[in-house]
């Protein structure tokens, strides 16, 4: 493997994230609104999607660049069909160590093992409430809160072990059961992380004041479970780690609004369709596929993905509101978050 190549910030490039489709089941607020991503909506044609070669292919090449980190995501990266294969072909990259999913939770069940025997080492398993009506209102779904909890039980059984729980917070739809999932969490053995809810794309109505922020959670979780910080567990992890003094488990908590970690982000993000993005905020991306299709070797792959990282100059989220409000962005569904 070649030294991991650096940007403008002399950031290494070590995670890539991978959309594997736009398609989803849930309608979450946060992320793909009703309004916009209605019945009528004209989602990728299949056609255009990667096909799991072709993004076997520029794994390789990121790997050779130096990432070691890839995680699956979508939309709902179980829509997409034999996802299985791609895992297995991602796991058995020279280079990459660590291969993740991140999922609604609600295919989860009877995909678990299969999953885990192909090489996936992590999910992580979007979970806003515990309370029924909550989590339907969140999801804007008809999928039963309990099919996502069987999921849930289903990685830990398969030994996709800790499960790692997403809960992102919006004020005076689902904080006040934050405790609840902590207790969830603490009792199964899971790993909590509360993400603030942020400005990603532009459909979702983002308002700061529906901000839960992270020194706010802190403070109700400390309250009632005292914690100690944890150092982070690799370079570039974005959440802030703490244990529970019980020694029973862990929080994490993803600042990206009150406590920006942009000087430290290491990710890329590469859509369904071929095009690489940078950072989650994004004004655009840089068409892979035209140049995977078009018949370029891998040397030629390798040159340009570096040389659009040596390029990459994003801190989006120190810059939030400085004229950043109108920027057009990626919807979080297309992108991947």
């Amino acid at each position: 493997m070649r030294l991991a190549v650096r940007d403008r910030r002399a950031r290494p490039l070590r995670d890539l994230r991978i959309s594997v489709t736009d398609r989803c089941n849930f309608r979450c607020g946060y992320c793909m609104p009703r309004e916009a991503f209605g019945a009528d909506h004209a989602f990728l044609p299949r056609s255009e999607l990667l096909s799991y070669e072709e993004l076997g292919r520029l794994v390789r090449v990121f790997a050779d660049l130096g990432v070691s980190k890839i995680r699956l995501t979508g939309g709902e990266p179980l829509l997409r069909r034999d996802l299985e294969v791609l895992v297995s072909l991602v796991a058995s990259t020279p280079g990459i160590s660590d291969v993740a999913l991140t999922t609604n939770g609600s295919l989860l069940a009877g995909r678990a093992q299969r999953l885990r025997g192909a090489g996936l080492r992590r999910v992580a398993v979007s979970l806003d409430s515990l309370d029924p009506t909550v989590f339907a209102a969140m999801g804007d779904t008809r999928v039963p809160l309990s099919q996502v909890l069987d999921g849930i039980a289903a990685a830990a059984e398969a030994g996709l072990a800790p499960v790692n729980l997403n809960a992102v917070l919006r004020r005076g739809m689902n904080e006040a059961g934050l405790l609840d999932l902590v207790e969830f969490a603490r009792d199964g053995g899971y790993v909590l992380r509360f993400i603030e809810y942020m400005d990603v794309g532009n459909t979702n109505g983002w308002d700061r004041s529906e901000v839960v922020t992270s020194a706010e959670v802190l403070d109700r979780v400390a309250a009632v479970h005292p914690v100690e910080p944890l150092a982070a567990g690799r370079p570039g992890t974005v959440a802030q780690r703490w244990r529970y003094l019980d020694g029973r488990g862990e929080l994490g908590l993803v600042s990206s609004v009150s406590m920006p970690f942009c000087g430290t982000c290491t990710r890329a993000r590469l859509t369904a369709i071929g095009e690489l993005y940078t950072c989650l905020f994004a004004t655009h991306g840089r068409d892979l596929r035209g140049l995977l299709r078009g018949g370029v070797d891998d040397e030629a792959l390798h040159d340009a993905i570096a040389a659009i990282w040596r390029a990459r100059d994003d801190r989006y989220s120190e810059l939030r509101g400085l004229g950043t409000a109108d920027l057009p962005k990626p919807e979080m569904s297309y992108l991947g978050g």
